[in-house]
């Protein structure tokens, strides 16, 4: 009697073994960087929890090494991402500065206390700003004294590659992560087209464009993130390290182009720039949706599809 059995009992355990393993799209959510990550993939069950656990796995560790108490100066990845913020800083004359710390911790966003200081704190302040004023030296990356850094411009994009990098050599061919507005997506969305991704107004809820884009990353620098008002006057964290005070002229920039942490990196300096176009032009992969103070909206650099809210 035995015998009979195990033909069906194989058969059974074929069954579920090809019902675990079959793809469809899978989401998820993770709190990483103070924000939820998005993860949208094509793949079985098995490979999607794999797969859960090295972005969790990445974020961790990009999270620890980039938060801004964050100290561990000697470490091969904190070298990596400081020398690909230097050659940013570099290509926009400063625009793009990771050493802008101080600012944030004098116009109060650190403690989330904010107040306008004086022209004096200002100029104080700017004498340890400045990426020429870092040095490494034996394998460990040297900060004068009373200089922070801050990584937000470029850390979250950096991990989002070395994510999808990872879930892409696991042998997933479809998929999108998004963490607060620094995404790469890949392959085809689950209606088979290019990823259709929505700009956020800077000033309306909703978005005012989609972007139609595919093995391409996507980042969004925008005023209305993080500022406090003062008579009428917006205050935001995006700082002009030449100046000392909130940049001017811009509401939003979103860079889209083949690495999440130089759309990311990108957005910010041209945010910045009084001639984003200058900067953009050493980077002819990369595109920029420049929406100005008054509203308006500018395109520079490669032109991705792009259309407005149906």
């Amino acid at each position: 009697m035995a015998k009979k059995f195990i033909p069906l009992l194989l058969t059974c355990s074929f069954l579920f073994a090809s019902c675990g393993a079959r793809e469809r799209w899978q989401t998820s959510t993770l709190l990483v960087f103070d924000t939820l990550c998005e993860i949208k993939v094509f793949c079985g069950s098995s490979t999607f929890r794999a797969a859960q656990e090295e972005v969790e796995g990445i974020f961790s560790e990009i999270e620890s090494l980039f938060l801004p108490e964050a100290e561990d100066y000697a470490s091969p990845m904190v070298l990596e991402l400081y020398t690909k913020a230097l050659q940013v800083y570099h290509d926009s004359d400063g625009c793009f500065d990771i050493t802008v710390g101080p600012l944030s911790r004098l116009w109060g966003f650190l403690s989330k206390s904010y107040h306008i200081p004086s022209s004096g704190q200002i100029e104080s302040t700017l004498k340890i700003i400045g990426m020429e004023k870092l040095k490494v030296e034996n394998g460990t990356l040297i900060l004068l004294p009373g200089m922070k850094l801050d990584w937000g411009a470029i850390a979250k994009g950096f991990a989002i590659d070395l994510a999808s990098q990872a879930l892409i050599e696991m042998g997933i061919t479809s998929g999108f992560l998004n963490a607060g507005g620094d995404l790469y997506c890949w392959g085809k969305n689950p209606d088979n087209q290019d990823w259709n991704i929505g700009i956020k107004h800077p000033r309306e809820r909703g978005y005012f464009g989609i972007l139609s884009i595919s093995q391409l990353g996507a980042a969004t620098t925008g005023d209305y993130q993080r500022y406090f008002i003062r008579d009428s006057i917006r205050f935001h964290h995006i700082f002009d390290p030449r100046t000392g005070y909130p940049a001017s002229g811009r509401q939003s920039v979103t860079v889209c182009g083949p690495e999440t942490y130089l759309c990311d990196a990108l957005s910010t300096a041209l945010f910045v720039a009084t001639e984003p176009e200058k900067i953009l032009k050493k980077y002819p992969e990369y595109g920029a949706i420049i929406v100005d103070s008054a509203g308006n909206l500018s395109f520079i650099g490669k032109a991705y599809p792009f259309g407005p809210v149906e």
